[in-house]
């Protein structure tokens, strides 16, 4: 027979949910609801955001003797809380820095941490926190008391489990607890106690594991059999990705146990898989809610939250997992080859997660999550593996899930899913038992943009869907987000470019104040000797005038790009033209040769087929530095199996080649790819190619490419170029022989370009809404080709509030042809004009006649 659930209400909040008064404010709101209700309250809560990481540095300044700063520190911390929540410190807090610097004294005389030390400081950080915490609760007027955790929970002896672990991840039991529930019913109706900490059967302090806060209020939850718990944390639920990076990723309304559970371990970092365990068997409702925004729906879980058909509910990606390849052709139909194999995993204290086999190969990953590995244990573990087979160790890897309920009924609708993969290397396939996930596991640095793909084919709300929830935007797109950015400048001459759309359908528009306000801002890095702008982006002969006459030079990759080049700006010397064909014929290299352009020879066959072309010439040599980046495969200019570039080890062999052409080798170019943002790219490039000019007498230019990244929406910052040109000051500063030039091309333009589209039709089919526009992907195939993202407004009525979620999409017969998918727009009419931003590179450009309708023409304001 099943017993009732107590009255008892189990609430956690989370390091950044007790660090700040707001936050406090609304959690005194939240206890004061439950109690009006009825029910009497347990909060559960960690340390103030950042101290547990103190404390691991406290720890580790005490082995040095070095300790003061940090305890400052925490200290300091403590009392701006107290402070700022305008309670006192409290002696048990003044007793626990006094604690504290003891231990910390004691450890930088003996020169080690014990784990029972270590135990005790990293506990502190919840006693600390709590104190605070419940003395402002009190000075809310609500009747509270604080009460130790370490007198509810008590770690289980495992055999299988390290010394260190039982003392650093302890395990807890969490069967109802009728004592404790009477023990707890004689104090008042809040209590206030500290998540990842318990005690052994001596009494000793241990915890949880990081994370361990989520565990400690399920295990207290399921203990007292409480009506539910409530995790309070900075986003407001569970959703179908990470949704700061993937603002469109939905809030999940309501999940089984089970998918709830594959999402945790899958990556998302909301909740600690383990917590899930002891509400199910249980069978308590788990809510997910936001502190900062108590209002907000949040995510329940329970044993009814799966319902429905089978469908894609999350994409996930979880870094850093190491990959362990078994390979044997004795493994084949031998018994016990994977008893004996797991054992030896089992012997090093390592937890197997994804598992795949063949006749002569198994493959398992390590999560770093869930072990600890280093160098010498992944050596040990090769060592005593390598007595079973041959061992390869593959990493840094990154799984990415598609998690669900029933995958296996719907794998016939993932078919466009998996084109996503066909130019990733995938190095394990995994398919849950249970059928709730799919997972792949692909080099680390392919993870986020993976998800990204993925998540905005597969997850689509259907009309009436009780799961998938309002987006990340949806939710906090408030406008005062909206009004911290720096307004583009197409908001502040909107009745122009609606004046400029008079009697047309669709246009491209560019603004040359920005381009110039753009290319200024890279002649002004005095690290920089040249800036050639890679006119493939945009080559309108106005942007050409304009940019010349700041001082840009220019890179072009065809002849027809060096004629128009010459025919805008007549008086541009040949010489400062820098020409990088690709895989070009024999004669275009002879033309530019005689036309005395500088050419950039990539690859060593045209010195070779044609040594006449080069004598007597100085060219440059396109290297390929081994690495790819930037935000799309297709722009990913580097790597084996990019077409660029001569490979960095080969590059010798190159300039012999060159030298027995007669030519002579003066510079060393690479270009690695589009959209980066990390600017240590270009230092890293810069030094790869400087400490290979060492050896070249000849080379006095290193050219670092381009591919700087432009922001897709408002709040996401840009390129940092001040802390590019420190970098690559300190690179002119140890090579001081050397010019560096620098090929920037959409970071120029992009931003000065819009494209205008009137509205053609309205559409809706069940609970999708579409808006045509006049012009697609014949004009702009970026979104189709790339994947790329480009913000869109209603520029009819740029001052309403958007509204409707959207997709809008073009004329042209391809399924492909959308402009973006769901955005937030306001009620939009026939003939209103669209703009679509960040369109002035690799748009009019890369347009097309397809299905033979006009591109959009390109107008300068």
């Amino acid at each position: 027979m099943t017993r009732s659930p107590s009255p008892w209400i189990v609430l956690k909040f989370g390091g950044t949910s007790v660090a700040t008064l707001a936050n406090w404010s609304n959690i005194a709101r939240v206890v004061a609801a439950r109690l009006a209700a009825g029910s009497r309250v347990l909060v559960v809560h960690s340390a103030v955001s950042g101290i547990t990481d103190r404390l691991e540095r406290l720890l580790d300044a005490a082995v040095g003797d070095a300790y003061e700063e940090e305890l400052q520190a925490i200290e300091e911390r403590h009392r701006r809380l107290a402070a700022e929540l305008g309670v006192p410190l409290g002696e048990d807090v003044e007793r626990q820095f006094a604690e504290l610097r003891e231990i910390a004294a004691g450890i930088a005389l003996v020169r080690e941490v014990s784990d029972r030390t270590r135990a005790r400081v990293m506990a502190a950080g919840e006693l600390m926190a709590t104190r605070i915490g419940t003395r402002f609760l009190a000075s809310r007027g609500l009747d509270v008391a604080w009460t130790d955790a370490r007198g509810m929970l008590r770690a289980e002896e495992r055999h299988s489990a390290s010394a260190r672990a039982s003392v650093l991840a302890a395990v807890c039991s969490f069967a109802p607890d009728a004592a404790l529930a009477a023990q707890l019913a004689a104090l008042p109706a809040v209590l206030v106690t500290q998540g990842f900490i318990a005690s052994d059967d001596a009494g000793n302090t241990v915890l949880l594991g990081r994370g361990g806060s989520d565990t400690s209020a399920a295990y207290l939850a399921a203990k007292l059999r409480a009506q539910r718990l409530e995790i309070w944390t900075d986003v407001p639920g569970l959703f179908s990705a990470n949704p700061r990076a993937t603002p469109t990723a939905r809030l999940l309304r309501s999940l089984h146990y089970d998918e709830a559970q594959e999402i945790a371990t899958s990556g998302a970092k909301v909740l600690h898989p383990r917590c899930i365990l002891p509400v199910r068997q249980q069978r308590i409702p788990l809510h997910v809610y936001a502190t900062q925004a108590p209002d907000l729906e949040g995510t329940v879980l329970s044993a009814e939250g799966g319902e429905g058909g089978a469908q894609v509910k999350a994409v996930c990606t979880r870094k850093g997992i190491t990959l362990i390849a078994m390979e044997s052709p004795g493994m084949w139909h031998q018994v016990g080859f994977l008893a004996d194999a797991f054992q030896v995993f089992k012997q090093h204290g390592l937890s197997v997660d994804l598992v795949s086999t063949s006749e002569t190969n198994v493959t398992v990953s390590l999560d770093a999550a869930a072990n600890t590995l280093d160098n010498a244990q992944l050596s040990a573990l090769v060592a005593d593996l390598s007595h079973l087979c041959r061992v390869q160790v593959i990493g840094p890897c990154a799984s990415v899930s598609l998690v669900g309920r029933n995958i296996r009924a719907i794998l016939h609708q993932l078919g466009g899913a998996f084109e996503f993969f066909e130019e990733q290397k995938i190095h394990l396939v995994s398919q849950a038992a249970n059928d709730l996930n799919f997972t792949f596991v692909v080099d680390e640095d392919q993870g986020d943009r993976l998800v990204e793909q993925l998540h905005e084919l597969l997850i689509r709300p259907v009309p009436g869907d009780r799961i998938l929830g309002p987006t990340w935007q949806q939710l906090f797109a408030a406008p005062a987000q909206a009004v911290r950015a720096p307004p583009p400048w197409w908001s502040t001459r909107r009745a122009e470019l609606l004046a400029a759309l008079e009697g047309r359908s669709d246009a491209y528009v560019y603004d040359l104040a920005t381009v110039r306000a753009a290319a200024r801002a890279l002649r002004g890095l005095r690290s920089l000797d040249r800036v050639h702008y890679s006119m493939k982006a945009n080559p309108h002969p106005s942007i050409l005038r304009a940019l010349h006459d700041e001082g840009i030079e220019f890179e072009c990759v065809a002849r027809g790009e060096v004629e128009q080049l010459l025919a805008t700006c007549p008086e541009l010397p040949p010489a400062r033209i820098l020409y990088t064909p690709n895989f070009a014929p024999r004669e275009e290299y002879a033309w530019a040769l005689a036309r005395g352009v500088r050419v950039t020879v990539d690859n060593a066959y045209a010195l070779g087929a044609w040594p006449e072309l080069f004598r007597g010439r100085e060219i440059f040599a396109r290297v390929d530095p081994g690495v790819g980046r930037g935000h799309h495969t297709h722009v990913r200019t580097a790597g084996t199996r990019s077409k660029f570039g001569v490979p960095i080890g080969e590059l010798e062999g190159f300039e012999r080649a060159a030298r027995a052409a007669g030519a002579r080798l003066t510079g060393l170019q690479a270009h690695v790819g589009s959209g980066i943002f990390d600017v240590t790219s270009w230092e890293h490039t810069a030094r790869l190619l400087a400490a290979a000019a060492l050896r070249m007498e000849g080379v006095r230019v290193i050219d670092i490419g381009g591919g700087l990244g432009v922001p897709e929406r408002p709040d996401q910052p840009g390129v940092d170029l001040a802390r590019l040109d420190m970098l690559l000051t300190a690179v002119r500063a140890e090579y001081p022989r050397l010019e560096v030039w620098l090929e920037p091309g959409r970071y120029l333009v992009a931003a000065a370009g819009v494209l205008l589209a009137r509205v053609t039709q309205l559409k809706q089919k069940g609970g999708v809404r579409f808006i045509g526009v006049a012009t697609g992907m014949n004009s702009l195939i970026r979104p189709a080709l790339y994947g790329s993202y480009h913000e869109i407004a209603n520029l009819t009525r740029i001052a309403e509030p958007a509204t409707e979620l959207v997709n809008i999409v073009g004329p042209i017969c391809e399924s492909a042809d959308v402009l973006g998918h769901d955005r937030l727009l306001p009620v939009t009419r026939e003939g209103d004009v669209l703009l679509i931003a960040n369109a002035g590179a690799y748009g009019h450009v890369m347009s097309s006649r397809y299905n033979l309708r006009a591109p959009a023409a390109e107008l300068i304001l």
